[in-house]
């Protein structure tokens, strides 16, 4: 049997948050803009407190012309000039994320801003997180902790999968590692895994959209030109936590 996840998408949720603006989501904003074109009534916001720098350029999806202004307002306003469809911006700490978001695209690559978005669980709010190496990549997709897994799965319709902080708890506790931007200065990431790894978050942000997402994990690997897919079954989600898991019976 395939499983496909539940969209979250209500009359009073109806928008996006990506959070991070940096190598993956500057590419992925992008794509987040034009897909939120084909739902009038979704709302894009950008949330990411840095501000572009010198080493940006080139690797992220930044011009000269935005040097030393914040990530998301740079993106913001050139995305609603482009598209003339407006889209909002924050500054504020990753824990701002607004009520209103149904889903969470997190593009970020420490271990607190990974943390802040966790503390924002919420069993109606997907969570799609992204993470990459130097040509190799990952995303995880998940919407509730412990209690909120009882009840996930109703005949072919999945409700809820475990936080990707609570499928790999080393995402809040990684070994020391540089930033992405300072990975890339380091040739620590390829040129073009970004951009791959956007793509794909924007895919599996329109496959939830469209209510035929079947994946709970993603991971690409340029080297070996492979894309593979792991999707949600009440068995693989039950080794994934201790919290039991079992279908949902309607009486």
């Amino acid at each position: 049997m395939e499983y496909r996840l539940v969209s979250k998408f209500a009359d009073y949720r109806r928008a996006i948050a990506l959070v991070g603006c940096g190598g993956t989501g500057g590419f992925a904003a992008e794509g987040l803009c034009r897909l939120s074109l084909a739902y009038p009534r979704l709302h894009l916001i950008l949330i990411d407190g840095d501000r572009v720098e010198e080493r940006n350029l080139g690797r992220q999806n930044f011009y000269p012309e935005d040097l030393g202004r914040f990530k998301s307002q740079a993106l913001a306003e050139r995305l609603t000039r482009k598209y003339r469809h407006a889209i909002a911006y924050s500054i504020s700490p990753f824990g701002g994320i607004p009520y209103e978001c149904a889903l969470v695209a997190g593009c970020v690559d420490n271990a607190p801003a990974r943390a802040a978005i966790a503390k924002t669980a919420d069993a109606s709010r997907w969570w799609v997180d992204a993470g990459n190496g130097h040509e190799f990549g990952q995303i995880l997709i998940g919407n509730a902790t412990g209690k909120g897994l009882e009840g996930s799965f109703e005949g072919e319709r999945c409700h809820a999968l475990p936080l990707p902080t609570l499928v790999r708890a080393e995402l809040l506790a990684p070994a020391p590692r540089p930033s992405c931007a300072e990975a890339q200065a380091l040739g620590e990431q390829g040129p073009t895994i970004n951009q791959f790894m956007a793509a794909l978050v924007v895919e599996v942000v329109r496959r939830l959209l469209e209510g035929r997402l079947s994946w709970r994990q993603v991971y690409l690997d340029l080297e070996a030109g492979s894309l593979r897919t792991v999707a949600p079954t009440p068995e693989a989600v039950a080794r994934l936590t201790t919290v039991p898991v079992r279908r949902l019976v309607r009486r």
